[in-house]
């Protein structure tokens, strides 16, 4: 029995309602109430109870038979930003690591097997996959997850390892459980990752811990080009160092719980 089952606390409902929510995204902008069930699990009645409270509320529009999100909807996101100020002083300085890098830098946060991008700045990398604030990305599979999972213990990495989806996104993937788990110990040596073409054909990244002031990895700084444009060496040469002085100049503004 899940523990929500046997959870008194627990609000179903509650769950429920956002698991509507989440069943649009970039792949998914517009549903139908069938749509809806089919990816949520629920039933259309629940569905439509949801929806309907949803847009009495502002959060979901209704277009003939497409629901869409509507932009009351970020409120929900900003709650969360702007509950810690730390992410309004983080956009000028990504955006001066962007300018000096000729690239994109972003910042992000570890949520389950996912990396939940946060801020970001730079040039716009025709990619095939948003990266833009708001983005989830798989953790095992980026620079910003392999950075944030290679803080946690052992134990945690395998645990969420089991829970990850091992697809290959391309040709260069690691899908290898071992091996993953192997690169892991390599990124909590040496305090950096670069994924070179695994996640995106052709985008080259590379990841830097973020820490707390009492020295607790909480977030991720990542840059990302072209391959084309960058090699890894590159990255290592001239990136990382950008980061890394990037990171030291946060950190004593950096109040996110460990």
């Amino acid at each position: 029995m899940p523990q929500a089952d046997s959870d008194a606390d627990f609000v179903h409902s509650l769950a429920r309602g956002l698991a509507v929510i989440r069943a649009f995204g970039a792949d998914a902008p517009h549903l139908t109430m069938s749509d809806i069930a089919k990816r949520t699990g629920l039933s259309r009645a629940a569905v439509r109870r949801f929806l309907h409270t949803l847009i009495e509320l502002g959060y979901v529009g209704l277009e003939g038979r497409n629901y869409s999100l509507r932009p009351r909807i970020l409120e929900l996101g900003y709650a969360f930003l702007s509950s810690v100020p730390v992410w309004s002083m983080m956009q000028p300085a990504l955006q001066d690591v962007s300018t000096r890098l000729r690239a994109t830098c972003s910042a992000g946060l570890l949520d389950g097997v996912e990396v939940v991008y946060v801020a970001r700045a730079g040039r716009a990398e025709p990619v095939v996959v948003s990266f833009g604030v708001g983005a989830r990305l798989p953790a095992f599979h980026t620079a910003m997850g392999r950075v944030l999972l290679a803080a946690l213990s052992p134990e945690e990495r395998a645990e969420r390892l089991d829970q990850a989806d091992l697809r290959a996104y391309t040709p260069l993937t690691l899908t290898d459980p071992a091996r993953l788990m192997a690169e892991l110990d390599i990124v909590a040596d040496q305090g950096w990752a670069i994924v070179d073409r695994e996640f995106e054909p052709g985008l080259i990244a590379l990841g830097v811990p973020l820490r707390n002031r009492a020295g607790k990895i909480v977030a991720a700084l990542v840059t990302s080009a072209r391959a084309s444009r960058l090699d890894a060496a590159t990255m290592r040469t001239h990136h990382l160092p950008a980061l890394i002085e990037t990171c030291e100049r946060l950190m004593p503004a950096l109040h996110l719980p460990g």
